[in-house]
């Protein structure tokens, strides 16, 4: 559209109006242009795309493969909260390696195909920003503490971390280099026990299989895998554990073959839909 050019004294009040509904016709669609472009952006949590939705400004849903990389912990509630993820976004099929952080970390780190790291530590998490593997700042998503796993019916009568360190007691730990590990080495320190595990695991359900099995007595475990795992064993809270709170951070990881999607599943894990599903599980909110 060409706007003729007018001299002050033919400026009437008429024209003006005129031209300022032009210059906005015209501004109309430019705007259009923008919003289009801006669509394509992952949305803060709690918008239409961090939850696999439309948001009002036309968001659109996350589509293609998205692998998450994610702490064993994790396993249940994710398993979970991909199928919720999936079903609102057709176009997405997400998919999940769990096992320990740190092996997670390393996996990542030689160059392993992911698009989300959820760890179960910032100390593994940081393994990975060190190295230029993660996108902006991690953010912790929840937070975790230990509990002890014994067989049903707590059978020899477990009450604390002490009674772990009792002779002829078979416990079983995750290894120093894995969250769950780490926390209980804390722990047991806080409660000033020492004690010899019968066996070191890579990840926590490792230790929690142990149990399970009959090959230990008991083994320090998060509090959520005893919840998950209610049928086949039983828990003993212990007041130490609130010197090893765990702090769980997420990250989309900067080799995402997949970067809006691994964005979109990082914003939607920090949703007050993925939140009430981990904290139903036992997590608590970060």
């Amino acid at each position: 559209m060409t706007v003729r050019r007018l001299t002050a004294t033919r400026f009437t009040a008429t024209a003006a109006a005129a031209l300022v509904l032009a210059l906005g016709a015209t501004a109309c669609g430019s705007d259009g242009g923008t919003d289009a472009k801006s669509s394509s952006s992952p949305a803060a949590p709690g918008t239409g795309a961090a939850t696999g939705g439309t948001s009002a400004a036309g968001v659109p849903k996350a589509t293609g493969a998205i692998t998450v990389f994610a702490a064993a912990s994790l396993k249940e509630t994710f398993t979970e909260l991909g199928k919720k993820f999936e079903a609102a976004n057709p176009g997405a099929k997400v998919t999940f390696n769990f096992g320990g952080s740190s092996a997670l970390a390393t996996s990542i780190n030689s160059g392993a195909p992911a698009d989300v790291f959820a760890a179960a530590s910032p100390a593994t998490m940081k393994t990975v920003t060190d190295a230029g593997g993660a996108t902006g700042e991690p953010k912790t998503f929840v937070r975790n503490t230990l509990a002890i796993a014994v067989p049903k019916g707590n059978p020899k009568h477990f009450a604390g971390l002490a009674d772990l360190a009792a002779p002829g007691v078979k416990v079983a730990l995750c290894a120093k280099e894995v969250p769950c590990g780490a926390a209980a080495l804390t722990a047991l320190k806080a409660a000033n026990v020492n004690l010899t595990p019968v066996t070191l695991e890579q990840d926590v359900k490792g230790a929690l299989t142990k149990v399970e099995l009959g090959e230990v007595d008991a083994s320090l475990v998060y509090r959520t895998d005893v919840k998950a795992d209610a049928a086949k064993i039983d828990g003993v809270e212990f007041p130490e554990a609130a010197k090893a709170v765990n702090d769980y951070p997420i990250a989309a990881l900067a080799k995402a073959p997949n970067k809006d999607g691994a964005a979109a599943f990082v914003a939607y894990i920090q949703s007050s839909e993925a939140q009430q599903v981990l904290t139903a599980a036992g997590f608590q909110a970060p």
